[in-house]
């Protein structure tokens, strides 16, 4: 199976945007991805990319392409990621300094992990903890 081999990881959430640009500054400013590739069109219409975050990595494009992938999420509604991160109550600041607007401020949870959650320009729900699930089976 692809992915199991401890290398790049096997899941990438895969978003679609109205402004993909904004989501991109915003994610890469308020939250910490690293841009890892930007395709554009001819019109400046991000067609795919690519943000990283630790060991894994979402992707994302623009609404009104088209594609397969665009015409299949349509009526799909807003979707909700988690990302682990090292520094839950830092990473929470730099959102917040960057006007991410925030569902939940940084809370211990009974299962030991720690997490804060934040809606970005387009109503999608990114928490943010401690947590890293096992991925061995």
């Amino acid at each position: 199976m692809a992915g199991t081999d401890g290398g790049r990881p096997s899941i990438y959430p895969t978003l679609l945007y109205a402004d993909a640009k904004s989501a991109i500054r915003q994610l890469s400013e308020a939250f910490g991805f690293t841009e890892a590739s930007v395709y554009e069109d001819e019109e400046g219409k991000v067609v795919h990319a690519e943000l990283v975050q630790g060991n894994g990595a979402v992707m994302l494009g623009s609404k009104g392409t088209g594609s397969r992938f665009d015409e299949a999420m349509k009526s799909a509604g807003p979707t909700g990621v988690y990302v682990v991160v090292d520094d839950v109550d830092a990473h929470h600041q730099r959102a917040v300094d960057h006007g991410a607007e925030i569902l939940m401020p940084p809370t211990d949870q009974d299962y030991g992990s720690r997490d804060y959650m934040a809606r970005d320009v387009e109503g999608n729900i990114w928490s943010f903890g401690t947590y890293a699930p096992e991925t061995r089976v």
